[in-house]
């Protein structure tokens, strides 16, 4: 059975660009007959918070989107998992696959999920630092962040969408975080983690993610776990180019609820998905049985913010 996953983070309200998404992995697994969990990636307790989740699992209801499983349920619940975390690290760590970093860039984003522009290749010093030396340093109270060792090898994923995607990791990911310096786990291992615990075999998220899904695949097999099949879909862009954020108000749920219906919302998203031959107003359900990816867009969507 299909097993897929809509994962947000609750940092902040919702915007269409989420809404998009959320609509394809729905559709994607109703039209399967699969089973879809809704997970609360709130990882990063700075920017996360449980009002903000319960503000998101309100919307998607509002919108008409459900789930099998999870939500506000504390084992869906990023933050309610540590453990997990914990113990896929100390296999990790028992492999010799992760070190210490001791360097003063920044890692505030490295609970987050990345976006394009944010993750390129890192050559990090501390990697060739001698085992008595990186253990000098933890004892005397330096703080350290933790990076996976990535192999000069070249990885393909097959996505279901987009078609194959291959990157070196060592070259073009580069050695990434997994554990911050404050203890906060990294979204890397987390999704790996909670996707093989979940059972899910499905990933439907933003292109923005696709260069993730290589480092991910090899963060599966070096845990034992079977990595997920991939399909990404077609990025919401403002007319500059730039990827729409929770930051343009104007497009987020606030005032898309102030503004429209939900079945109104619900077509104009189909629309953009190519889903509809027009922006009418529609349920997620009336949707279903058409639904096929051929129609969907492989190219990023552009939105004319002054024009919705």
């Amino acid at each position: 059975m299909l097993v897929g996953r809509f994962a947000p983070s609750p940092s902040g309200r919702m915007h269409l660009g989420n809404l998009f998404t959320a609509l394809l992995v729905w559709l994607d697994v109703r039209r399967a007959g699969g089973r879809l969990w809704l997970r609360i990636e709130d990882l990063d307790p700075e920017r996360c918070s449980w009002a903000k989740a319960e503000q998101l699992v309100d919307d998607l209801r509002w919108l008409g989107l459900d789930w099998d499983e999870g939500g506000l349920q504390p084992q869906f619940c990023q933050s309610r998992r540590t453990p997990l975390y914990a113990a896929a690290f100390a296999k990790l760590q028992a492999a010799g696959l992760v070190y210490p970093c001791f360097c003063s860039r920044a890692e505030r984003l490295a609970a987050a999920a990345p976006h394009l522009g944010e993750a390129g290749p890192t050559a990090c010093p501390c990697r060739d630092l001698p085992e008595v030396e990186q253990q000098r340093r933890l004892l005397a109270g330096e703080r350290a962040a933790w990076r996976v060792r990535t192999p000069a090898e070249t990885l393909t994923v097959q996505d279901e969408h987009l078609g194959e995607y291959a990157e070196n990791l060592a070259a073009d990911c580069g050695d990434f975080i997994i554990k911050r310096s404050d203890g906060v786990f990294a979204y890397q291992l987390a999704v790996v983690v909670d996707d093989a615990a979940m059972g899910v075999n499905r990933v439907v998220r933003g292109r923005d993610l696709l260069s993730s899904a290589p480092r991910q695949v090899w963060l599966h097999r070096q845990l034992g776990f079977a990595p997920p099949q991939f399909c990404h879909v077609p990025l919401l862009l403002a007319a500059d180019g730039k990827r729409l954020a929770k930051r343009e108000r104007s497009l987020d749920m606030g005032a898309l609820r102030a503004a429209c219906t939900a079945p109104e919302l619900v077509g104009w998203l189909a629309w953009l998905a190519g889903l509809q031959a027009e922006p009418r107003p529609v349920r997620p359900q009336q949707l279903i049985e058409s639904f096929d990816w051929r129609w969907v867009p492989q190219t990023d969507i552009i939105i004319d913010v002054e024009k919705k």
